[in-house]
């Protein structure tokens, strides 16, 4: 990222176009007012510009007025493209133009919420990995295949920052707050926000099921809503299929043809994904937070947890990063579908501290069937057709395999 000295303030444009996100702007220049309100010095000076220099209205039909009309003469070291609804009319001649002309001149671009979509049609996001509001995640894979599209909440890299709406913005500027300036200013600028974590580069947006699948499909949506509604005791496969007046098989099929992967998985992953959540945002013990999600012993949730994500849940906790990428998976034997005994607390807390750190990252890919869960993870050892019909029916279900990348 550019060097700053407090001499010289980073000079960041933010265009609006016509029905940009308020919020998603705001998070973004409220962290740098803060920067510089705690910091003491100016180290950020920001400036709003438009196509014609007039004011304009926020999709929430509030105006802000500007600083100046494109293309600027400012002195900028950076230009943000504010998105919101129907950001494809805002592509205009002389908008793409200037992206590229502000390319040319080694300046760093950014897009927030929708904003992404405009530095993608200037052309200046080849073989760039880039986020976007998940209502254009496929759109824009779609028209652009040379961009690298991630359902992350930002991306940020020497040359380009974009981040998806909402508050995601202050997040990926707290987060060039702490490369530029340290961890303790960004800290303390989040604590002011009542900001409870700093989401890194690595948290996932969530994209609705409804929208990947559609409504046509209502039995596949009832059925995930009654596994988000029972985590803590897990329903059988068959009760499951039951309640939609399917057969087991047809259920398998169901997920199989629209989310890739077995009931059992997208089941396993629901509750890997709030154990991360509990993990991150509350104080439970590793024991309660394996108990809340279903799962029968703590030793068997961290093995799961540690497939998942690459790092064991006590590590979550403390916020220690997982081991480097792995080029395979170890696959899982038939050693571990045992039978779960009866153990302890005192046991399980022994047990799962005595578990290895050396462990696979996981490698994100970018993929559209995305889900609102976890991000994509790699393809494991898959279990034999007898042992995954029989998941429920033990009641040691945590022992299922995770789903591939496409899932």
């Amino acid at each position: 990222m550019t060097s700053i000295t407090t001499r010289q303030p980073m000079r960041i444009g933010f265009y609006l176009t016509h029905n940009f996100t308020m919020i998603a702007m705001a998070s973004a220049v409220e962290v740098l007012r803060m920067a510089n309100q705690l910091s003491g010095e100016k180290l950020y000076q920001w400036f709003t510009l438009s196509d014609d220099g007039q004011p304009v209205a926020a999709s929430d039909a509030l105006e802000v007025r500007v600083d100046d009309r494109i293309p600027s003469q400012l002195p900028l070291d950076s230009l943000i493209i504010c998105g919101g609804v129907q950001i494809e009319r805002s592509c205009t001649p002389q908008l793409t133009s200037w992206l590229c002309q502000l390319d040319r001149q080694q300046k760093i671009l950014g897009g927030i919420c929708t904003g992404s979509y405009a530095l993608a049609k200037a052309g200046v996001m080849a073989n760039q990995h880039c986020a976007i509001h998940w209502e254009h995640l496929a759109g824009l894979q779609e028209l652009f295949p040379s961009v690298k599209i991630t359902n992350k909440l930002f991306t940020l890299s020497d040359r380009r920052m974009t981040s998806t709406g909402g508050t995601a913005p202050m997040d990926m500027m707290l987060t060039l707050v702490a490369k530029q300036h340290g961890n303790r200013l960004s800290a303390a600028i989040s604590e002011m926000f009542m900001c409870e974590r700093i989401r890194n580069g690595e948290d996932v947006q969530k994209v609705p099921l409804r929208s990947l699948v559609g409504a046509s499909q209502p039995k596949l949506l009832e059925i995930v809503s009654l596994m988000e509604a029972n985590l803590e005791e897990p329903i059988g496969m068959d009760e499951l299929a039951g309640f939609v007046d399917l057969s087991r098989r047809q259920l398998e099929r169901l997920f199989q043809k629209h989310l890739q992967c077995s009931p059992s998985r997208y089941y396993l992953q629901l509750r890997l994904s709030r154990a991360r959540q509990l993990l991150k945002q509350t104080n439970l013990s590793v024991i309660e937070v394996s108990v809340a999600c279903g799962f029968v012993s703590t030793p068997h949730f961290s093995k799961c947890y540690r497939d998942c994500f690459g790092i064991p849940p006590r590590h979550e906790r403390q916020g220690i990063s997982s081991q480097p990428v792995a080029t395979e998976q170890p696959a899982i034997s038939e050693e571990s579908l045992s039978t779960e005994l009866p153990i302890t607390a005192e046991q399980s807390i022994t047990t799962e501290q005595s578990i290895t750190t050396e462990q696979p990252l996981i490698t994100v890919q970018p993929n559209m069937t995305e889900f609102p869960i976890i991000t994509n993870l790699p393809a494991l050892t898959e279990l034999s057709e007898r042992h995954d019909d029989n998941l429920f029916d033990t009641g040691f279900d945590d022992q299922a395999t995770l789903p591939n990348p496409a899932c």
